[in-house]
């Protein structure tokens, strides 16, 4: 892990268990989920794929094109397989931490958003969603999908359809 990548988990592991002491999450599960989210993002996207293949992680259309979307499964297998996590929670919200999907829980949902607006994220929208984070949870998750989903079709980018089923689910309990 280089040293950007070991300063954003860190970053992710103190806003997750900044999120979770406000909404009564477990602490301990935030903190680690948030340091080992990106576990899986290898240098190498050669090595990335033959350990997908490794893990048996099924590929889809969007996998084959957006590579960089397998890091959260390969992560959640990582951290299983390698350092011995058997916290179906924590492993989950490793895995869904870039694409979310439909009924995301309490710790999936704050490891999403921490990864978005940890303190060494810049970009415009980011100070409205750090202060939302804060506030109303679902309402952050949901502006960070809608986000993420226009700048994927700004740079016709195939949508992984979790992000899209998220949303939606999201949009309709708001």
């Amino acid at each position: 892990m280089d040293e950007e990548r070991f300063i954003h988990s860190i970053g992710v592991m103190e806003t997750a268990e900044k999120l979770a002491d406000v909404y009564g999450c477990d602490k301990y599960k935030a903190r680690l989920a948030g340091l080992i989210h990106d576990c899986g993002k290898l240098k190498n996207d050669r090595e990335l794929l033959k350990m997908a293949f490794e893990f048996g992680i099924i590929h889809d259309d969007v996998k084959d094109v957006n590579i960089a979307l397998l890091h959260g499964p390969l992560g959640a297998e990582i951290a299983k397989y390698e350092f011995g996590i058997e916290d179906l929670e924590i492993l989950n919200a490793v895995k869904y931490h870039t694409t979310g999907k439909e009924n995301m829980n309490l710790l999936e949902k704050i490891i999403y958003i921490a990864d978005y607006i940890e303190p060494n994220r810049d970009f415009p929208s980011v100070e409205i969603l750090r202060e939302l984070a804060f506030l109303d949870l679902d309402k952050a998750v949901l502006m960070a999908m809608n986000n993420t989903i226009k700048y994927v079709v700004d740079n016709g980018w195939i949508l992984d359809i979790k992000t899209v089923q998220a949303r939606n689910f999201l949009l309709k309990r708001i």
